[in-house]
């Protein structure tokens, strides 16, 4: 949407937000060093969202600061735009795009268990096939690769996913991997999953 009557918005060199106007909070109480880290000296507020602004004025936040990516190459990426284009898909459950400091970007995915029953039967996979067992099953890598290439639309070449990998369980809050709110906690999966993520890159 549009900065509301008074409000000013614009993007730092990095994508970051920041905000300008009479209503941003003047600083933290007794925390000289949080306020100057927070407010520029010409009074601009950093958000903490990474976003663009259109011709029109309208203001779309894309991902978080902390959650960006920077590959080797220094391109500052926001996997959010990926992610959510790659759960838009019937048979993808979650995904978690990774590449900070490496030469390109790629991706973590896990199959939806209700979806993946009818595209097995859909494929004439063989009627106790499992997601397990089919992570690397041809027609199943040739549909998530559709849904990759159908995110990557919304990047420019250097942001697009360049390797993905099945994983054969999937993500869950009972697992600890996604919160009550359904985020995904980055830090575990990257901590649980590290060697699939470092066979991205291998």
């Amino acid at each position: 949407g549009q900065p509301l009557p008074g409000a000013k918005v614009k993007v730092a060199d990095d994508g970051e937000l920041l905000l300008g106007g009479d209503q941003i909070f003047i600083g933290y109480w007794n925390n000289e060093a949080a306020t100057a880290e927070a407010i520029e000296a010409d009074g601009w507020f950093h958000s903490g969202d990474i976003g663009e602004i259109d011709d029109d004025g309208f203001v779309k936040i894309t991902g978080r600061k902390k959650e960006l990516l920077v590959t080797a190459a220094g391109k500052n990426v926001a996997p959010a735009v990926l992610e959510d284009r790659l759960r838009a898909n019937w048979l993808v459950s979650q995904c978690m795009v990774v590449g900070d400091a490496q030469p390109f970007i790629a991706a973590l995915i896990t199959i939806d268990p209700e979806s993946f029953p009818s595209w097995a039967k859909q494929k004439g996979k063989p009627a106790d096939a499992t997601i397990a067992s089919l992570v690397h099953d041809p027609d199943l890598n040739a549909e998530i690769q559709g849904a990759v290439d159908e995110a990557n639309k919304a990047v420019s070449h250097a942001e697009a996913i360049k390797k993905f990998k099945i994983l054969s369980v999937d993500w869950t809050e009972e697992g600890g991997q996604i919160t009550p709110s359904l985020k995904l906690k980055r830090n575990v999966v990257m901590t649980e999953f590290a060697a699939d993520v470092a066979s991205l890159y291998s």
